[in-house]
């Protein structure tokens, strides 16, 4: 990967925006230390990163444990002998109590990724000499009392010590006259030895050694000679202090020497650990998956929802861009206007190859390939050098000598305006030239131009393929997203008239054009033209199926919804037949209670004969009735007694009760009024004592529904139900009131767009028992609710 390419495509400013999620100096030094990576490395890099990318989804609390700087603390560890300084201790327990922290946050994830596994082996953790060291110094650098006994006892004696000498310099100062006394003096310190104030003229009368002076000279510090004694005692106890120091730290440092090259694994782990939490914190903001890397350049390449990375932490929206290349295809020419993406398509194509070649997971989408390469080429931008006499064109020339000697079969190429700079037709000429050379070496090839001459090298078997940013012509501007398979055009004449250009020079540039040239725009217009006709079309056609969608759903759940009613109504119907045959042949039963008295033989077989078509008849009902029902009639099993002879039964869910006699064969022999009909079981209703039923009795309303009446209520409240939901709903609650009895309810459907509304009015329209609705008055809930009344 040539550094050239690398320093044109901005690749160490991508590693300044990961680094800056690291959470040390050592994290992020260590990604800034990255380098385009072997492929079977970058492969193991990029596992590593996905890795921590899933450690972390998974612990979305959890934060990288401070990584301190203790490389130079490590070093002189090396050393036998060597004694660490108290800061340099603290550091190494900050160290080792990070990786505690790592090792427990890993230890809690039995099912830990092999990557992450192989770090956690790295760790070595001393909770004993971690809790030592943090007993011994603070983050100040100081050495602690608890750090030892001896050290406290001397610092205990040291405060008294200071004390004395302070309390007897104060009563030294309140004896002096006031000729030598400084108002408001106070004991102070200078070089480490306590001083008193006093004036310049009680020099002699005083005595005793000077240790300063005023910046007027007036005030002299001096240390009195009442002082010297009690002084030299301080300064005894402060060499013992500083003698138990040194042991301390001394043993501390020879504690942990042993395990200097435990630390220095423990330290990298720790580095290589932030370094792919900042990678992974990365790649989770930019919402990207690690890519696949393909063998060599072959089998050609796909990028998915590839984004700039650099653009990404900027505030402006990302166009993504998909790009495939087949394994015949080397070489894409991309043209289209200026200021349309081609610069930043190359470039970000370019970093997205280093950064996955590096470890760093690319912001590319599922399903991206990217090409084995082994080398990056690219002339991207003005290379001109004034100071070596190098025009812009003499530079590019000078990359292209580059990207010649070194390009072959698994070089990816990156050039940007080929063929500019100098006469057109040499430049197109020359142009072509380059890329028919790179795309016979097979290394893969993007270039942006406006060259048409290189517009028309895409035929069957070249190798080569057109590709255009896309370009709004009503409000040229540009739409930043890529199409593969034909070129572009270049709008400039367009964009001079948008700019405000003059009229004639633009109309005398338009007939300048050469007609070749000018046909090829005409016909790039008419194709995206019809392109972006056919898009309309689609997208009208797609709006047209999701409404159709909606419009079958609905008249599906309308259909069904009258199935439904006409199974209810049906059932009704029949139900009430039945109930007024049954109530006929009680009349019947008593009429012939009455001339059985009479014993005529005709009377009786006309009695007979009644009895038999009246219970045919309503045989006949219940069989149609059953027919219809979309469960059977609760049968002698839904009560809680037993079929048993001589209990009371109830036939089906009519009022017809009877004795049961006896049970044969699934049916039932049940005595009713002196007539005996064998009934199923499955119709047998057990009666309680009383002749109640054992299980909840139904009750008959004045419109034919036996059974428990539904729940019903004055009020329908349809807030919160899609519109789509809204006729079930609304059908169940009306067939509840109508079966109640209700003469009147009020839906409550809110205002809000008025779409719920609406289906309410137009179901309410096609209900044949609705006598008017209308809305609320103000008192009522206004237009938020409908008032239905029934026939």
């Amino acid at each position: 990967m040539t550094l050239h390419a690398r320093a044109v495509l901005e690749f160490s400013r991508v590693l300044e925006v990961v680094g800056g999620r690291s959470a040390s100096a050592q994290g992020r030094n260590h990604v800034l230390a990255l380098r385009p990576l072997p492929l079977g490395d970058a492969r193991r890099e990029l596992d590593r990163v996905r890795a921590v990318m899933e450690f972390v989804d998974d612990n979305p609390a959890w934060g990288m444990p401070v990584v301190p700087d203790v490389e130079g603390a490590l070093r002189r560890l090396d050393v036998e002998g060597s004694v660490l300084e108290p800061r340099e201790l603290y550091s190494v327990g900050v160290l080792l109590g990070s990786s505690r922290e790592l090792a427990s946050e890993f230890g809690e994830h039995p099912a830990l990724d092999p990557h992450l596994e192989h770090l956690a082996e790295r760790v070595w953790v001393a909770p004993g000499l971690e809790g030592d060291i943090g007993r011994t110094v603070d983050a100040e650098g100081q050495v602690l009392d608890s750090a030892s006994r001896e050290l406290k006892r001397i610092r205990d004696r040291l405060r008294g010590a200071h004390l004395r000498v302070v309390k007897r310099l104060e009563r030294y100062m309140a004896e002096l006259p006031e000729r030598v006394r400084v108002p408001d003096a106070s004991v102070s310190i200078r070089e480490g030895r306590y001083v008193i104030p006093l004036r310049r003229e009680g020099r002699r009368e005083v005595g005793g050694i000077v240790h300063d002076e005023s910046g007027t000279g007036a005030t002299i510090f001096v240390e009195p000679p009442v002082a010297v004694e009690l002084m030299n005692e301080l300064r005894e106890l402060q060499r013992e202090e500083y003698r138990e120091i040194q042991r301390i730290l001394r043993e501390l440092s020879s504690r942990l020497h042993p395990f200097g090259a435990d630390l220095v694994s423990t330290f990298d782990a720790l580095v290589e650990m932030d370094s792919l939490h900042a990678r992974a914190r990365a790649a989770l903001g930019w919402r990207a998956v690690p890519p696949g890397i393909a063998e060599g350049t072959g089998s050609g390449f796909r990028i998915v929802n590839g984004r700039h990375p650099l653009l990404l932490e900027g505030e402006s929206d990302v166009v993504p861009f998909d790009l495939e290349m087949a394994p015949d295809e080397r070489t894409l020419v991309i043209s289209g206007p200026n200021t349309g993406g081609k610069s930043v398509l190359l470039k970000a194509v370019g970093l997205i190859t280093l950064m996955a070649r590096s470890g760093v997971v690319p912001p590319v989408g599922p399903g991206t390939i990217l090409p084995g390469v082994s080398r990056v080429f690219a002339d991207i931008g003005d290379e001109q050098s004034i100071a070596e006499s190098l025009s812009t064109f003499s530079a590019h020339l000078g990359t292209m000598r580059d990207i010649l000697e070194g390009a072959d079969g698994e070089a990816l190429v990156l050039m940007d305006e080929l063929g500019t700079g100098t006469d057109p037709d040499e430049g197109a000429a020359l142009a072509r030239a380059i890329l028919e050379t790179l795309t016979q070496r097979g290394a893969l090839t993007l270039a942006t131009s406006h060259l048409g001459a290189l517009k028309v090298l895409d035929t069957d078997g070249s190798g080569i393929c057109n590709a255009s940013m896309q370009f709004d012509p009503e409000r040229m501007a540009p739409t930043y997203r890529l199409e593969k398979g034909r070129p572009g055009r270049s709008y400039g004449l367009s964009i001079a008239r948008r700019l405000g250009l003059p009229g004639p020079v633009l109309d005398r540039a338009e007939a300048l054009v050469d007609q070749g040239a000018a046909s090829m725009e005409d016909l790039l217009e008419r194709l995206e033209l019809r392109e972006r006709e056919a898009r309309e079309r689609g997208s009208q056609l797609a709006r047209e199926r999701v409404e159709v969608a909606r419009l079958k759903g609905d008249l599906e759940d309308r259909d069904r919804q009258l199935r439904e009613r006409e199974r209810s109504a049906e059932e009704r119907a029949r139900q009430q037949a039945r109930d007024l045959l049954m109530d006929a042949r009680e009349e019947v039963e008593a009429a012939i209670r009455d001339v059985r008295s009479a014993r005529d033989e005709a009377v009786e077989e006309a009695a007979r004969e009644a009895r038999r078509k009246v219970e045919a008849a309503a045989d006949r009902q219940r069989r149609k009735r059953q027919g219809v029902r979309s469960a059977g009639a609760r049968g002698g099993a839904d009560g809680t007694g037993e079929l048993r002879p001589g209990v009371r039964v109830r036939l089906g869910t009519g009022r017809t009760q009877g004795t049961l006699v006896e049970v044969r064969e699934g049916r039932g022999v049940v005595e009713v009024s002196g007539l005996r009909m064998e009934v199923p079981v499955g119709e047998l209703v057990v009666l309680g004592g009383g002749g109640g039923e054992t299980s909840a009795p139904g009750r008959t309303g004045e419109r034919g529904w036996s059974g428990p009446l539904p729940d019903a209520g004055f009020e329908i409240d349809l807030r919160g139900l899609r519109v789509d939901e809204v006729s079930l709903e609304l059908g169940r609650a009306l067939d509840g009131a109508i079966l109640n009895d209700l003469n009147q309810v009020r839906i409550i459907h809110g205002k809000g767009t008025g779409a719920v509304k609406n289906r309410v009015r137009e179901f309410l329209r096609l209900d044949p028992r609705v006598a008017s609705f209308r809305d609320g008055h103000p008192g009522e809930g206004g237009a938020g609710v409908t008032l239905v009344e029934f026939r």
